[in-house]
Protein backbone atom coordinates (compact mmCIF):
# COMPACT_ATOMS: atom_id res chain seq x y z
CA UNK A 1 0.00 0.00 0.00
CA UNK A 2 1.67 3.36 -1.09
CA UNK A 3 0.42 6.18 1.62
CA UNK A 4 1.40 9.83 1.12
CA UNK A 5 0.65 12.86 3.41
CA UNK A 6 -0.14 16.38 3.12
CA UNK A 7 1.93 18.66 1.36
CA UNK A 8 1.58 21.31 -1.04
CA UNK A 9 -0.19 24.88 0.29
CA UNK A 10 3.59 26.51 0.19
CA UNK A 11 4.50 24.25 2.33
CA UNK A 12 8.31 22.87 2.59
CA UNK A 13 9.51 25.98 3.26
CA UNK A 14 9.49 28.14 6.66
CA UNK A 15 7.26 31.16 4.76
CA UNK A 16 10.55 33.31 4.48
CA UNK A 17 11.74 35.10 8.03
CA UNK A 18 7.93 34.25 9.47
CA UNK A 19 9.15 32.39 12.68
CA UNK A 20 5.65 31.19 13.51
CA UNK A 21 5.91 29.23 10.53
CA UNK A 22 9.40 28.46 10.88
CA UNK A 23 8.59 26.60 14.25
CA UNK A 24 5.26 25.15 13.03
CA UNK A 25 7.61 23.47 10.09
CA UNK A 26 10.21 22.41 12.61
CA UNK A 27 7.83 20.67 14.83
CA UNK A 28 5.79 18.91 12.13
CA UNK A 29 9.30 17.93 9.95
CA UNK A 30 9.64 15.82 13.23
CA UNK A 31 6.45 14.35 13.73
CA UNK A 32 4.97 16.59 16.39
CA UNK A 33 1.74 17.72 14.43
CA UNK A 34 0.01 18.45 17.70
CA UNK A 35 2.47 20.89 18.91
CA UNK A 36 2.41 22.46 15.89
CA UNK A 37 -1.30 22.58 15.55
CA UNK A 38 -1.32 23.96 18.92
CA UNK A 39 0.85 26.80 17.66
CA UNK A 40 -1.93 27.74 15.94
CA UNK A 41 -5.42 29.94 15.88
CA UNK A 42 -7.79 29.17 13.82
CA UNK A 43 -9.55 32.40 13.79
CA UNK A 44 -9.08 33.03 9.97
CA UNK A 45 -9.86 30.44 6.83
CA UNK A 46 -6.41 30.55 6.27
CA UNK A 47 -4.84 28.95 9.50
CA UNK A 48 -7.86 26.60 10.46
CA UNK A 49 -7.15 25.24 6.81
CA UNK A 50 -3.36 24.96 8.26
CA UNK A 51 -4.20 23.41 11.13
CA UNK A 52 -6.95 21.01 10.16
CA UNK A 53 -3.63 19.53 7.03
CA UNK A 54 -1.12 19.35 10.32
CA UNK A 55 -4.04 17.51 12.06
CA UNK A 56 -5.05 15.17 8.74
CA UNK A 57 -1.61 14.54 8.58
CA UNK A 58 -1.14 12.90 11.73
CA UNK A 59 -3.91 10.80 10.68
CA UNK A 60 -2.35 9.37 7.71
CA UNK A 61 1.08 8.75 9.69
CA UNK A 62 0.22 7.81 13.54
CA UNK A 63 -3.50 6.36 12.41
CA UNK A 64 -4.27 8.25 15.61
CA UNK A 65 -6.12 11.85 16.56
CA UNK A 66 -9.15 11.41 14.14
CA UNK A 67 -11.55 13.30 16.22
CA UNK A 68 -8.93 16.07 16.72
CA UNK A 69 -8.86 16.80 13.21
CA UNK A 70 -12.59 16.08 11.94
CA UNK A 71 -13.12 19.22 15.11
CA UNK A 72 -10.52 21.19 13.20
CA UNK A 73 -11.71 19.72 9.52
CA UNK A 74 -15.25 21.68 10.91
CA UNK A 75 -13.97 24.82 11.76
CA UNK A 76 -12.14 24.72 8.28
CA UNK A 77 -15.37 24.40 6.72
CA UNK A 78 -17.49 27.22 9.00
CA UNK A 79 -14.78 29.79 8.15
CA UNK A 80 -14.26 29.28 4.04
CA UNK A 81 -15.90 31.85 2.18
CA UNK A 82 -14.38 32.03 -1.35
CA UNK A 83 -14.73 29.31 -3.68
CA UNK A 84 -10.57 28.59 -2.91
CA UNK A 85 -11.14 28.64 0.73
CA UNK A 86 -14.21 26.10 0.28
CA UNK A 87 -12.27 23.81 -1.84
CA UNK A 88 -8.94 23.80 0.24
CA UNK A 89 -11.56 22.45 3.39
CA UNK A 90 -12.94 20.27 0.81
CA UNK A 91 -9.60 18.86 -0.40
CA UNK A 92 -8.66 18.56 3.26
CA UNK A 93 -11.87 16.58 3.72
CA UNK A 94 -11.82 14.06 0.79
CA UNK A 95 -7.72 13.26 2.61
CA UNK A 96 -9.03 12.53 6.34
CA UNK A 97 -11.58 10.06 4.56
CA UNK A 98 -9.23 8.53 2.10
CA UNK A 99 -6.81 8.26 5.40
CA UNK A 100 -9.95 6.71 7.16
CA UNK A 101 -10.19 4.21 4.17
CA UNK A 102 -7.00 3.10 3.93
CA UNK A 103 -6.33 2.47 7.80
CA UNK A 104 -9.33 0.47 7.80
CA UNK A 105 -10.70 2.46 10.49
CA UNK A 106 -14.16 2.78 8.28
CA UNK A 107 -14.59 2.96 4.35
CA UNK A 108 -15.14 6.60 3.58
CA UNK A 109 -14.08 6.07 0.00
CA UNK A 110 -17.30 7.31 -1.14
CA UNK A 111 -17.02 10.39 0.87
CA UNK A 112 -13.39 10.81 -0.03
CA UNK A 113 -14.55 10.74 -4.08
CA UNK A 114 -17.01 13.05 -3.48
CA UNK A 115 -14.87 15.58 -1.20
CA UNK A 116 -12.11 15.74 -3.89
CA UNK A 117 -14.59 15.88 -6.71
CA UNK A 118 -16.38 18.93 -4.64
CA UNK A 119 -13.32 20.58 -4.49
CA UNK A 120 -12.03 20.23 -8.63
CA UNK A 121 -15.64 22.35 -9.01
CA UNK A 122 -13.95 24.76 -6.37
CA UNK A 123 -10.28 25.04 -7.10
CA UNK A 124 -9.89 26.33 -10.36
CA UNK A 125 -7.12 24.90 -13.27
CA UNK A 126 -3.85 26.18 -12.63
CA UNK A 127 -4.90 27.71 -9.41
CA UNK A 128 -1.76 26.97 -6.63
CA UNK A 129 -4.19 24.27 -4.82
CA UNK A 130 -5.08 22.34 -7.89
CA UNK A 131 -1.50 20.23 -7.55
CA UNK A 132 -2.51 19.37 -4.06
CA UNK A 133 -5.72 18.28 -5.10
CA UNK A 134 -4.63 16.30 -7.88
CA UNK A 135 -2.09 14.39 -6.53
CA UNK A 136 -4.88 13.08 -3.14
CA UNK A 137 -7.02 12.67 -6.57
CA UNK A 138 -3.73 10.28 -8.08
CA UNK A 139 -3.88 8.29 -4.44
CA UNK A 140 -7.88 7.78 -4.95
CA UNK A 141 -6.99 6.37 -8.21
CA UNK A 142 -3.70 3.67 -6.96
CA UNK A 143 -4.96 2.95 -3.55
CA UNK A 144 -8.94 2.71 -3.62
CA UNK A 145 -9.84 2.18 -7.08
CA UNK A 146 -7.19 -0.02 -8.45
CA UNK A 147 -5.74 2.47 -11.62
CA UNK A 148 -2.45 3.12 -11.60
CA UNK A 149 -2.95 4.71 -15.31
CA UNK A 150 -5.65 7.04 -13.89
CA UNK A 151 -3.03 7.63 -10.85
CA UNK A 152 -0.24 8.32 -13.30
CA UNK A 153 -2.04 10.89 -14.80
CA UNK A 154 -3.19 12.51 -11.69
CA UNK A 155 0.76 12.56 -10.57
CA UNK A 156 1.42 13.94 -13.51
CA UNK A 157 -0.62 16.19 -13.39
CA UNK A 158 0.48 17.18 -9.77
CA UNK A 159 4.47 17.19 -10.66
CA UNK A 160 3.47 19.96 -13.67
CA UNK A 161 1.72 22.13 -11.13
CA UNK A 162 4.00 21.92 -8.30
CA UNK A 163 7.56 22.87 -10.39
CA UNK A 164 5.08 25.71 -11.64
CA UNK A 165 4.04 26.88 -8.00
CA UNK A 166 7.62 26.03 -7.15
CA UNK A 167 6.11 23.41 -4.48
CA UNK A 168 9.58 21.05 -3.33
CA UNK A 169 7.55 19.02 -0.68
CA UNK A 170 4.57 17.99 -3.31
CA UNK A 171 7.46 17.33 -5.94
CA UNK A 172 9.02 15.15 -3.61
CA UNK A 173 5.34 13.22 -3.02
CA UNK A 174 4.76 13.03 -6.62
CA UNK A 175 8.40 11.63 -7.65
CA UNK A 176 7.72 9.29 -5.23
CA UNK A 177 4.99 8.28 -6.33
CA UNK A 178 5.47 8.07 -9.88
CA UNK A 179 9.00 5.93 -8.81
CA UNK A 180 6.40 3.26 -6.74
CA UNK A 181 4.08 2.76 -10.60
CA UNK A 182 7.30 2.59 -12.14
CA UNK A 183 8.81 0.60 -9.90
CA UNK A 184 5.70 -1.89 -10.27
CA UNK A 185 5.98 -2.11 -13.71
CA UNK A 186 9.81 -3.18 -13.79
CA UNK A 187 11.50 0.33 -14.76
CA UNK A 188 14.16 -0.03 -12.05
CA UNK A 189 15.95 2.72 -13.78
CA UNK A 190 13.13 5.26 -13.92
CA UNK A 191 11.82 4.31 -10.28
CA UNK A 192 15.19 4.76 -8.90
CA UNK A 193 15.55 8.40 -10.46
CA UNK A 194 12.43 9.21 -9.00
CA UNK A 195 12.60 7.45 -5.46
CA UNK A 196 16.40 9.28 -5.42
CA UNK A 197 14.92 12.75 -6.01
CA UNK A 198 12.36 11.92 -3.39
CA UNK A 199 14.75 11.23 -1.32
CA UNK A 200 16.97 13.86 -2.24
CA UNK A 201 14.14 16.77 -1.51
CA UNK A 202 13.07 15.66 1.93
CA UNK A 203 16.70 15.64 2.91
CA UNK A 204 17.45 18.82 1.71
CA UNK A 205 13.68 20.70 3.31
CA UNK A 206 14.92 18.87 6.14
CA UNK A 207 11.23 16.92 6.62
CA UNK A 208 12.53 14.19 9.18
CA UNK A 209 9.17 12.48 8.95
CA UNK A 210 8.85 11.73 5.30
CA UNK A 211 12.78 10.68 5.22
CA UNK A 212 12.42 7.35 6.18
CA UNK A 213 9.41 6.24 3.18
CA UNK A 214 11.60 7.62 1.14
CA UNK A 215 14.96 5.56 1.95
CA UNK A 216 12.41 2.50 1.80
CA UNK A 217 11.07 3.51 -1.33
CA UNK A 218 14.49 3.72 -2.97
CA UNK A 219 16.22 0.69 -0.77
CA UNK A 220 13.35 -1.27 -2.83
CA UNK A 221 14.61 -0.28 -6.43
CA UNK A 222 18.64 -0.68 -5.30
CA UNK A 223 20.64 -3.76 -5.46
CA UNK A 224 22.68 -5.18 -2.77
CA UNK A 225 24.28 -3.77 -0.66
CA UNK A 226 23.28 -0.57 -1.45
CA UNK A 227 19.25 -1.47 -0.51
CA UNK A 228 20.24 -3.10 3.26
CA UNK A 229 21.95 0.14 3.92
CA UNK A 230 19.13 2.42 2.89
CA UNK A 231 16.86 0.33 4.70
CA UNK A 232 19.33 0.03 8.04
CA UNK A 233 18.90 3.84 7.82
CA UNK A 234 15.08 4.30 7.22
CA UNK A 235 15.12 1.69 10.41
CA UNK A 236 17.25 4.06 12.32
CA UNK A 237 15.18 6.94 11.35
CA UNK A 238 11.90 4.98 12.25
CA UNK A 239 12.71 4.27 15.94
CA UNK A 240 14.05 7.67 16.40
CA UNK A 241 10.40 9.48 15.25
CA UNK A 242 8.80 6.38 17.81
CA UNK A 243 7.72 4.13 15.30
CA UNK A 244 6.26 7.11 12.76
CA UNK A 245 5.05 6.33 10.05
CA UNK A 246 3.15 3.34 11.62
CA UNK A 247 2.49 2.05 7.93
CA UNK A 248 6.37 1.33 7.36
CA UNK A 249 6.90 -0.64 10.42
CA UNK A 250 6.01 -3.68 7.39
CA UNK A 251 8.11 -2.69 5.37
CA UNK A 252 11.21 -2.16 7.48
CA UNK A 253 10.91 -5.53 9.12
CA UNK A 254 14.04 -7.56 9.06
CA UNK A 255 14.05 -10.95 7.25
CA UNK A 256 13.70 -14.17 9.18
CA UNK A 257 16.12 -15.81 10.15
CA UNK A 258 16.87 -18.11 7.52
CA UNK A 259 14.93 -15.92 4.80
CA UNK A 260 16.19 -15.93 1.22
CA UNK A 261 17.50 -12.51 -0.03
CA UNK A 262 17.59 -11.25 -3.47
Amino acid sequence: MAHSAMAGSGWGTTEGDDPLQTAVWRLRSRACWADAAALLEPVTADTALQRTALLVERCLYTEQGWAEAEDALRTSEALAHTDEERGAAACERGQLAYAATVHGVRDRSDEARSALGRAAALIAPGAKGRALLDFRRGLLAENLTGSPQAARAAYRRAHAGATAHAEPLLLSFTWRHLAGLALREGELPEARHGFAESLRIREELGYLVGTAPALASLADAESEPEASRLREEARRLFRLLGGVPTWLARQLAPPAPGAATA
